[in-house]
C-alpha cells in the first residue's frame, strides 16, 4: 500500500500575517477548542472508511498557529486517533508552533500528549525583519522558544526560516542562517518570500531585494547550510542525516495523505478502483462547526491529465528526484505515457539522462517553474 499521512488543521491565529496566504483566521474572543475537537474526530470517522486497514506513517498539526491549542486538546485528538487507526513503529508527529505563543510549560505538555517533533515559525531572528513581516514575536522569543523546544526533550525539530525579506541584504540573510545553526537543528525549511494574490502584500506590496541580490543570498546560503551538515533535499528543505520530514517527503513522492480540520485537502488512492481521489473540506471554521453544513466542500476523481501533472509538480521538487518505478506505483500509470515529455526535458537540459530515474539537473533545478510546465496538459501550456 502506498504510505499513509495525516494532516490536521487548526485555523486560528492571533493576528494574520501580511504575506500568508493559508486558511487562517484572527480569533476575536476566544478558540472554540473544544467544539473545534470535537469536529475533527466527527470529520475523522466520515472519513475512515476511505483509508481502512492502513497504518498511518505521519500526522501534521498545521495552521493558522496550532500552538494556541492546549496539550489536553492535542492530546485528546491524538488518542481518538490511535483509537481508529494504526501507527507505524517509527510515526513523525509534528507541531506547528509561534513563537510567541508557548513557554516551557506548554512545549513539555505537547511533548507528553505525544508530539514528537516541533516545527518553530521563526522567519527572522531581526526585529525589524520581524516587524515588517507583522510576525507576534521578536528575536529574544524566538530564540527563547528554541531554547525551551531542546529543554523540553525535542531532539527533531525544524526551523522556518524566509529569505528574501524586506529590504533584506545577504549579510542579513546570513546572520539568520548562523543564528539558528548555533542550534544545530536536525531540520530546516529555508525559503524565498513570494508574494501572493490575496494578501496584505499583495496589495501594498514591500520593497523586495533586487534579482541579483537574492541569487547571491542562496548561492551563499546554501554553502553555509551544506558546511555545517544540512544537505538540501528538496528546494527549501535542508536536513542532517535521517531527519527528512516523512510528512512532507509523503507530499513530494505521491503519496497518500488525509486532511481534517477547516480547508484540509486530501489525496487517497482506491487500489482496488484504481482511482484517485481529491477531496477539500470547508474552508471558514465557523462554517466547518455547524452541525447543519456538510464537512466536505468538494469532492472529485482525478484524470490521468492531472494525476500525471501533480506527480510532476511534487516529485520535481525534489533534488534526487524519484525513481521511474515509483511513477508508476503511484500513479498507476505506465512510464511510457511521458517519455515523449520526459525526452524534451532531456534534451532542453532540464532533467538529468538517467533511464531509471526522474531528476532535476541544476539547470532545471534553476529553472523549475518552467520545468514542471512542459507537464502541462498540452492545451495548458499553448495557454501559458
Amino acid at each position: 500500500m502506498l504510505p499513509l499521512s495525516l494532516y490536521i488543521h487548526l485555523p486560528w491565529c492571533i493576528r494574520k500575517c501580511p504575506y500568508c496566504d493559508f486558511n487562517s483566521h484572527e480569533f476575536k474572543h476566544s478558540i472554540l477548542e473544544e467544539a473545534y475537537v470535537k469536529a475533527l474526530i466527527e470529520d475523522l470517522d466520515e472519513n475512515l472508511s476511505t483509508i481502512e486497514g492502513r497504518q498511518l506513517s505521519s500526522i501534521f498539526f498545521g495552521g493558522g498557529t496550532p500552538s494556541l491549542f492546549s496539550s489536553k486538546a492535542i492530546e485528546m485528538i491524538l488518542t481518538a486517533i490511535q483509537k481508529r487507526l494504526d501507527f507505524s513503529h517509527h510515526i513523525e508527529i509534528t507541531l506547528e508552533a509561534n513563537p510567541g505563543t508557548i513557554d516551557g510549560a506548554r512545549f513539555k505538555g505537547f511533548k507528553h500528549a505525544g508530539i514528537n517533533r516541533l516545527s518553530i515559525g521563526i522567519q527572522s531572528l531581526q526585529d525589524a525583519k520581524l516587524k515588517a513581516l507583522g510576525r507576534i514575536h521578536n528575536r529574544d522569543h524566538a530564540l527563547q522558544a528554541i531554547e525551551l523546544a531542546i529543554g523540553a526533550g525535542f531532539n527533531n525539530f525544524n526551523l522556518d526560516i524566509m529569505h528574501g525579506l524586506p529590504e533584506q541584504s545577504v549579510q542579513d540573510a546570513m546572520n539568520d542562517l548562523q543564528d539558528c545553526l548555533k542550534f544545530s537543528p536536525p531540520h530546516l525549511s529555508w525559503y524565498q518570500l513570494t508574494i501572493e494574490p490575496n494578501t496584505f502584500f499583495h496589495h501594498k506590496p514591500p520593497v523586495l531585494p533586487e534579482e541579483e541580490t537574492l541569487w547571491e543570498i542562496q548561492n551563499q546560503g546554501k554553502s553555509l547550510l551544506a558546511s555545517q551538515g544540512l544537505s538540501q533535499y528538496e528546494v527549501s528543505a535542508y536536513a542532517k542525516p535521517d531527519h527528512a520530514c516523512v510528512h512532507n517527503r509523503n507530499y513530494w513522492e505521491f503519496g497518500d495523505y488525509l486532511g481534517i480540520g477547516a480547508g484540509a485537502h486530501s489525496k487517497i488512492t482506491d487500489l482496488d478502483k484504481k482511482t484517485i481521489r481529491r477531496h477539500w473540506q470547508i474552508k471558514h471554521p465557523n462554517d466547518y462547526l455547524d452541525p447543519a453544513k456538510n464537512k466536505t466542500a468538494h469532492s472529485t476523481i482525478l484524470e490521468t491529465k492531472d494525476i500525471i501533472f501533480e506527480f510532476m509538480l511534487n516529485a520535481l521538487r525534489l533534488t534526487q528526484g524519484v525513481s521511474t518505478s515509483l511513477f508508476m506505483e503511484r500513479t498507476g500509470l505506465d512510464i511510457k505515457i511521458i517519455e515523449p515529455v520526459l525526452d524534451e526535458a532531456k534534451q532542453k537540459k532540464l532533467l538529468i539522462d538517467d533511464p531509471s530515474r526522474i531528476q532535476t539537473s541544476e539547470l532545471g533545478m534553476q529553472f523549475l517553474n518552467n520545468t514542471i510546465a512542459l507537464f502541462l496538459p498540452k492545451t495548458a501550456r499553448k495557454a501559458r
